[in-house]
């Protein structure tokens, strides 16, 4: 239920931030090019709350956080007084009309742009692509365990999140692909990727795994450090260098699953089962979970141990794949500017992928993965948080540039068609176009949602 309220909450909090900076910038634009704004609402529905402001502007917080509008001074949606004829939306000269039109996204993209130069200099932790094993076309390229993706045909990699980004669109089309890596000695050496000999039942959702490329992972055995004093474990007798066996019945094959067990299985001061070997003798013992809040709306279930000491070669190897990418103010700028432009890049690809039927369908994540996102980002510290504001925030804006009537997107192409024939778009193509729009809005928000659907039983 915690982590349920949490999704909530985060979810509430990224679009209230997000949908205030892209009307802000409609409303923003509108005010410099004259034109008056009678309601500023972030929300849809009912007010929960209202302001009329010092600008005879009503600013509003409404009951449906899905979005905001500006509402502006319009003939077509009501009377003009001829006194105030200069300062209607529909008035203006177009390129007026299509750059206040077009300053939501834009401010989008600013934001997201503004979020990334922020996580940077505050540091974000990251995992550098460090191979763990290799197999079928990645062993074939000539790929070794210990490897560190450098590069993807001339694109640097820092992280996994752009070397399975990169690898995905190359892998789509199927395109063989030069990967440069970087062995535990310092070489560098490239590699062609046969993505032609991907099959027909490829998943860009799995794609590491069809290329035969497993990440490096630190596997710490399940066995016990420290054990903290009036702790459920020490109550329960386990102790320093106890081996965790099984937990609930269940086989422990890490010191990574222990966590994940317990908070399976375990319930608060309910006995949970656990299995350890203490000098080569398997005992059976019961320990009774502690709940400890680990966020706003949210709790985890804690034994009170620690893991034994990393052995120094596999405490290198850790360092060597464990990286937090932090930068000044003017390397952070830039960086963050070439991050926009590779999101931005890959949400266009794949966008195009999904029209042309090459990707699925099922990338479409709708306010429930959101959600989830939403929590588990801010769960993992400020620097997570800012770069999923900075993602959404640029979807949202790429989103909204796209030519669907209702959206931003479909008026620019309304106002590039004026400018083209020399006279606005007839009413009655417009109001067609929004019925053709609410149904597409609609048909990509079902979409998305069933996808949310699938993903939460699958």
């Amino acid at each position: 239920m915690g982590e349920v309220l949490g999704s909530i909450w985060w979810l509430l909090v990224a679009l209230g931030v997000l949908v205030t900076f892209h009307e802000f910038g409609h409303f923003w634009v509108a005010r410099k090019l004259g034109v008056r704004v009678l309601r500023f609402s972030v929300g849809f529905g009912k007010a929960l709350w209202s302001r009329r402001g010092a600008d005879n502007t009503e600013y509003v917080v409404a009951a449906i956080p899905l979005g905001g509008y500006v509402k502006m001074l319009d003939e077509r949606e009501g009377d003009v007084a001829s006194s105030d004829l200069d300062q209607a939306f529909n008035r203006k000269p177009v390129w007026s009309r299509i750059a206040i039109v077009a300053a939501g996204p834009v401010f989008n993209l600013v934001f997201a742009v503004l979020a990334f130069w922020v996580m940077f200099m505050v540091g974000i932790p990251e995992a550098r692509p460090l191979v763990g094993s290799v197999s079928g076309i990645a062993a074939e390229a000539g790929i070794e365990p210990g490897d560190a993706i450098v590069a993807v045909d001339d694109s640097d990699t820092r992280t996994w999140s752009h070397t399975i980004l990169a690898l995905v669109t190359r892998a789509l089309d199927r395109e063989p692909t030069r990967v440069t890596v970087e062995s535990a000695d310092g070489e560098r050496s490239d590699h062609l990727l046969a993505l032609d000999k991907l099959g027909s039942d490829f998943s860009e959702e799995k794609t590491l795994e069809a290329l035969g490329i497993e990440p490096w992972r630190l596997k710490i055995p399940a066995v016990i450090g420290e054990v903290s004093d009036d702790s459920p474990a020490e109550k329960a007798g386990l102790y320093s260098g106890d081996r965790i066996v099984e937990i609930a019945g269940e086989e422990v094959v890490g010191w990574s699953s222990i966590g994940r067990l317990v908070q399976t299985h375990g319930v608060a001061d309910q006995s949970l089962p656990i299995k350890v070997n203490r000098d080569g003798v398997e005992l059976e013992l019961e320990v009774l979970p502690r709940k400890e809040r680990s966020g706003a709306f949210s709790s985890r279930l804690l034994l009170g141990i620690s893991n034994a000491e990393i052995p120094a070669a596999q405490r290198a190897e850790w360092e060597r794949a464990a990286i937090i990418l932090r930068l000044g103010p003017l390397e952070g700028f830039g960086a963050a500017i070439k991050e926009t432009w590779r999101l931005t890049g890959s949400t266009l690809g794949l966008l195009a992928r999904m029209l042309t039927g090459s990707a699925s369908v099922k990338n479409l994540s709708g306010p429930i993965s959101i959600a989830q996102f939403a929590n588990s980002s801010a769960s993992a510290g400020i620097s997570h948080f800012l770069f999923f504001l900075g993602a959404i925030s640029l979807s949202l804006g790429i989103l909204n540039l796209l030519p669907i009537p209702v959206l931003d997107g479909g008026h620019l192409l309304y106002y590039l068609i004026e400018l083209i024939k020399g006279s606005p778009v007839s009413e009655q193509t417009q109001v067609a176009g929004q019925y053709f729009g609410l149904l597409a809005l609609a048909g990509l928000m079902s979409l998305a949602f069933v996808n949310d659907i699938l993903r939460l039983v699958g």
